[in-house]
């Protein structure tokens, strides 16, 4: 075949099925060679062992180097035909019998091969367009799932990691990678890369320069802009690159391709297998050319979701800081008006206070008012100029301050200088190391002095002192003392200058009077500003706590009435002394069966019915209820008032009534249905979130019911969801303890009693339920997925079981699940070959849902395992498809009589089970293997299976399960 080795064309794999029926029409020892175009290429198939010259001349009469005529007249015991279907379907067949054929046999045999080859060529033709339909089905799906993916809140790794395991359904991509490439800078960089050879981690944000990388596969794939595929060296070859050991080791089959946005590539995703040549063509290279654009798509949107998210953070940040410099202008301005109340203050005081001490104590509450003041003095020079006298001392520390003589204290400097000075323990420590002062009394932790001056004179100081590391004083401390200063220094020369003192009053009050409308206006349109803010927030809250596209409230708004609500039924409840008050209710709705509208009219369509659902619920239920859309088709209701369950569930019928009339979206008639699920508030609910879990359980139970109804959360399903979250709980912890067990069920021979092989089953040993078998909670694994884990400890058990040695077979279960895995083969076989076990001692069991749920990959699988000796068996037997059109394509080496069947040879309805338990052998008989008969637990049963044949059973009769395999002879009745 000039194609893809290891490939088998669907036409060419049913015309080579003929070989044998043709074969059986010629007499004992004749060859048959049959050749065919397919593909662009030419295909053979023949009898084991057929001599080469028939195999020859098949392919000349196939290509027209022979005709029918001259292969017949070269040896009397040759039959040509050369077949044509009119539609570019050509076959030729060359057959050759020991001994020269009679004319009639001639005409026969030529009879049966044009009619099983029509026959053959349209099986293979139906084969082909099934499997082109299930193609373009997984693409579809595919491309369904990247969309979603891009729409999804996903981060962009977890998206690209699951936009991988899209692609791996549709082709090997066990090594992958996805690069963006800027064209105008001939830079890359990796977003994505998985790989399980090569142990480069790929940076989103890392740039890599061309120039940097000149002999990049990667980077000469991005500058040709066209696909590339084949083995590295060849796309090496193609692309014009050498060779570089730092890129990473060569693979067996390499295939790219680029992905462009308006005729320029900007990016590329790339697809390697290390161990299977040949893994891709030209069909892979067309469907990832195809799958890489919506990639591009998804990452568009991705990218554009990041950037309205960023957009909005920004706006977000710009009001945030709006607001922090408008409380910033609010605190000013009222640092402002109490700064100007105290000027005012202190103007009054300086003209209506009846002495110097009380014009002192007044001053010192204003300065309090305005900065930290409990250490407060000041200080004058004495008429004589010698000393230094205190008219005013309030201290935590020293609160008596004796007069005097003028010397080096830090008051003495401030006179000295007349400059104010604020200084910390560190700067006072400074100025008594330089000489300039010498402290007085309790050292201070921070001092502020101002001078006081009267007629540009230096007369005195006011200063304010900290003892506390924590309380410190600022420049604008500074600023504001010194203008007091200035102020008590025009109350001290009051009695020399009233006049001037009057008219100073007087133009202070002229700009009193002017600041103050200044700040009457300032205010006003800080009020006006503060007001459109105001509505702006509304607006924000309002869209915070809404759905956007129904307008209903959301889950966060919902959850807060829940809580208000909550908190009220608990306060009136303890209020009545326990006495029950009327309750609430939370119904969880979600629509039936609303993908589908998605699917098949658009999502646009499935947003025109989730607003008419909306609207539909809100008529149903009454103004006091609270209607809110969770998210997606979900939609909660708070109903309060309720006075009893029924008056739930009337309202809830209403509700579905309500909605199950038929409606028009997108064009065509729609008939929405939804279920329903009812929680009754109950003192143990604490949260809203607890009202919502158990009403969203209930709603899944009514849609297990069936949907377009509605059930009612009881203890039941409490107890049942703690039930299994607790044994989920246990089994996530047995799977780290390994405290699964196998036991082991002896096959025997029925007619000697010898143990064949032993069948593994499953146990855990749970700490307080004992041992359980499957049944108890395989239910449980699949959903959760726990299962696959749990199964592989028990193949790893069984493996290591046959490396210890013993004699016979072990089988292990295998369920669909698993043996839809593409991987589930090598890593079997790799445990085998870890452990050093036999392959030819283990057999595998799985049923036929297994083998008809992907035909081609359960060939190769089986395929796979049979090459290393690991054999199946079909278990269960007889429940399911149970026929010879697709069994005897399978390389299976036994089949399982199901217990059902075995139970059913005695008793009164025996003649059907006998019926089918020898149709079961026929069929065993026709396609060489042997039978099983399960569940056989008495004599009955077994001598009856040993009289129609079946050589070999399991059952409680023959052996139970224990821990401990037993290897030799078993008497039958044990």
């Amino acid at each position: 075949m000039e194609g893809r080795p290891g490939r088998r064309m669907p036409l060419g794999e049913a015309v080579a099925s003929l070989v044998d029926v043709l074969q059986q029409a010629l007499p004992p020892g004749s060859d048959v060679a049959v050749a065919w175009l397919e593909g662009g290429g030419r295909e053979a198939a023949g009898t084991p062992g057929g001599r080469a010259a028939v195999a020859g001349q098949a392919a000349g009469l196939l290509e027209g180097v022979l005709d029918v005529d001259g292969v017949e007249a070269a040896d009397d015991r040759r039959v040509a035909l050369r077949w044509d279907d009119g539609a570019g379907q050509s076959v030729a067949i060359v057959a050759q019998a020991p001994a020269p054929l009679e004319p009639v046999a001639r005409t026969a045999w030529r009879v049966l091969a044009a009619g099983l080859l029509s026959s053959g060529v349209d099986l293979g033709r139906t084969r082909q367009r099934a499997e082109a339909l299930e193609k373009s089905e997984r693409l579809q799906q595919a491309l369904y799932e990247i969309a979603d993916l891009a729409g999804s809140a996903l981060e962009l790794g977890e998206m690209l990691e699951r936009i991988h395991r899209v692609v791996a359904g549709l082709m090997y991509a066990e090594n992958f990678y996805i690069v963006l490439y800027d064209d105008l800078d001939d830079s890359y960089r990796f977003l994505y890369f998985a790989d399980r050879i090569d142990p480069f981690i790929a940076d989103p944000d890392y740039i890599i320069r061309g120039a940097d990388n000149p002999n990049s596969l990667t980077l000469a794939l991005l500058r040709k802009g066209e696909p590339a595929q084949g083995p590295s060296g060849a796309v090496r070859d193609q692309l014009d690159v050498p060779l570089d050991a730092g890129h990473g080791p060569d693979s067996q089959d390499w295939l790219g391709v680029p992905m462009r946005r308006e005729e320029r590539v900007c990016g590329a995703v790339v697809v390697q297998s290390y161990d299977r040549p040949d893994s891709y063509g030209t069909e892979e290279r067309a469907l990832l050319a195809f799958v890489a654009q919506h990639i591009l798509t998804a990452l568009d949107r991705h990218q554009a979701r990041e950037e309205l998210e960023r957009r909005v953070e920004e706006r977000t940040q710009a009001l945030q800081q709006s607001n922090r410099d408008l409380q910033a202008e609010i605190v000013e301005r009222q640092r402002g008006e109490r700064l100007q109340r105290a000027l005012f203050r202190i103007a009054e005081l300086s003209i209506t206070s009846e002495t110097l001490e009380r014009f002192y104590a007044q001053v010192h509450d204003v300065v309090g008012e305005l900065l930290y003041a409990r250490n407060f003095y000041i200080a004058l020079r004495s008429r004589d100029g010698r000393h230094l006298e205190f008219p005013y001392s309030i201290d935590e520390r020293d609160p008596r301050r004796a007069s005097r003589r003028l010397g080096a204290g830090i008051t003495e400097y401030v006179l000295a200088t007349g400059a104010p000075i604020l200084a910390d323990r560190a700067r006072i420590g400074e100025l008594e190391a330089a000489g300039l002062v010498r402290s007085h009394g309790t050292l201070a932790h921070c001092w502020l002095g101002v001078p006081l001056y009267r007629d540009d004179a230096v007369v005195g100081v006011i200063a304010v002192q900290s003892y506390s590391p924590a309380i410190g004083f600022t420049r604008r401390d500074q600023e504001l003392l010194t203008f007091v200063a200035h102020h008590i220094g025009i109350g001290l020369t009051r009695k020399q200058a009233q006049d001037r003192l009057v008219t100073a009053h007087a133009e202070l009050e002229q700009r009193v009077e002017e600041r103050t409308g200044e700040l009457a206006r300032a205010n006003a349109e800080l009020l006006e500003q503060i007001g459109e803010r105001l509505r702006a927030e509304q607006r924000l809250t309002h869209q915070a706590r809404h759905d956007a596209l129904t307008g209903l409230p959301n889950r966060q708004q919902l959850l807060d009435r829940l809580t208000e609500t909550i908190t009220v039924a608990r306060g009136a409840r303890l209020a009545s002394g326990g006495t029950p008050a009327p309750g609430f209710a939370v119904l969880f709705l979600d629509l039936d069966r609303f993908k589908l509208v998605n699917d098949s009219v658009g999502h646009s369509a499935g947003d025109e019915l989730l607003v008419e659902a909306g609207r539909r619920i809100v008529a149903a239920v009454r103004d006091s209820d609270t209607v809110a859309r969770l998210g997606g088709d979900e939609f909660a209701i708070l109903v309060e008032g309720v006075d009893s369950l029924a008056m739930a569930e009337e309202l809830s019928q209403r509700i579905l009534l309500g909605l199950g009339r038929p409606c028009w979206i997108g064009g065509r008639e729609v008939f929405p249905s939804a279920s329903l699920g009812i929680a009754m508030w109950q003192p143990r609910y604490r949260t809203g979130a607890e009202l919502l879990r158990d009403a969203d359980a209930a709603m899944y139970r009514a849609k297990a019911a069936g949907r377009d109804r509605c059930a009612v959360f009881d203890e039941d399903m409490r107890e049942e969801a703690l039930r299994i979250l607790d044994l989920e709980a246990d089994l996530r912890r047995a799977i780290n303890g390994d405290s699964f067990v196998a036991h082991y069920q002896p096959i025997v021979r029925l007619a000697d009693g010898v143990v064949i092989g032993h069948e593994a089953l499953l146990r855990w040993r749970h700490p307080t339920r004992g041992l359980l078998s499957p049944g108890e909670f395989i239910g449980l694994g699949e959903d959760s997925g726990l299962i696959e884990e749990v199964d592989w400890l028990m193949y790893a058990q069984v493996i290591a079981k046959l490396a210890s040695g013993g004699e016979g077979y072990l089988s292990v279960n295998v369920s669909p699940r698993h043996f839809r895995s593409p991987d589930f083969a090598d890593r079997l076989l790799r445990l085998l070959d870890t452990a050093g076990a036999d392959p030819a001692r283990l057999r595998i069991e799985i049923t036929e849902v297994a083998l008809l749920d992907d035909v081609p990959r359960a060939l190769h699988t089986l395929s796979v395992l049979r090459e290393r000796g690991v054999l199946a068996q079909l278990d269960d037997f007889g429940t399911g498809y149970s026929a010879l059109s697709y069994l005897h394509r399978f390389p299976v080496e036994c089949l399982k009589i199901d217990q059902s069947f075995v139970a059913g040879l005695i008793g009164p309805n025996r003649h059907e089970s006998i019926a089918v338990v020898r149709a079961i052998q026929a069929l065993a008989g026709t396609l060489g293997i042997h039978t099983v008969g399960e569940g056989v637990e008495t004599d009955a049963q077994r001598d009856a299976l040993l009289e129609l044949g079946c050589g070999y059973g399991q059952g409680y009769l023959l052996g139970r399960p224990a821990e401990q395999t037993v290897d030799g002879q078993v008497p039958v009745s044990a």
